[in-house]
């Protein structure tokens, strides 16, 4: 029988004692926000948005996105969305919920995502 070999993810301690999973910068970030609104931010104010990982924090969102797009990142902003009520048929449910991150950018870097 051959044994596989499992990448385990590391784990950090904080300075309460606590642990905190240690996410991967692939891992943070899900998928650009490519909206109209969020291409105004961009073109204006250089911020862009992410749907990102529920368990990242601010700290894990600036690592992931100056390691990923090699950029230089200014403010981190997150929020918390609740999932959508919807219906198919008979049978009512919810949208899953999930976390966004709106992040500033230094003037002379831009994310370039076409």
């Amino acid at each position: 029988m051959a044994t596989k070999k499992v990448k385990q993810q590391s784990i950090k301690q904080n300075p309460k004692g606590q642990t905190k999973l240690q996410l991967e910068p692939h891992q943070v970030l899900l998928r650009p926000l490519v909206t109209e609104k969020g291409m105004h931010r961009s073109t204006r104010f250089n911020a862009y948005s992410f749907e990102i990982n529920r368990l990242a924090t601010k700290e894990d969102v600036r690592a992931a996105v100056e390691k990923m797009f090699d950029v230089k990142v200014v403010d981190v902003r997150t929020q918390n969305r609740k999932g959508k009520p919807r219906r198919s048929r008979f049978r009512y449910g919810y949208t899953k919920d999930w976390k966004k991150a709106i992040v500033k950018l230094d003037p002379e870097y831009r994310i370039d995502f076409f």
